[in-house]
């Protein structure tokens, strides 16, 4: 059960597979996930973890409440 807070990128990637997401898929300058309609933009790898706020936008985008997101 990951907690809402910063996560790590490959994290993240898991995570939203759980939650029927396909990908990553590169185009563009972010890599991209896709469940249905709705596509995601990956933040890049970089040394750091995706702060909290960036999560919280990312799950915003794919329609992931943040309940939801601590049940996986």
């Amino acid at each position: 059960m990951p907690a809402f807070g910063p996560v790590k990128r490959l994290d993240l990637v898991r995570y939203l597979r759980e939650l029927d997401f396909e990908g990553p898929y590169s185009g563009g300058k972010h890599q991209y996930m896709i469940r249905s309609q709705t596509r995601i933009r990956i933040p890049n790898p970089h040394r750091g973890d995706i702060s909290r706020g960036l999560l919280q936008r990312i799950l915003a985008q794919a329609s992931v409440s943040k309940e939801e997101w601590e049940k996986l």
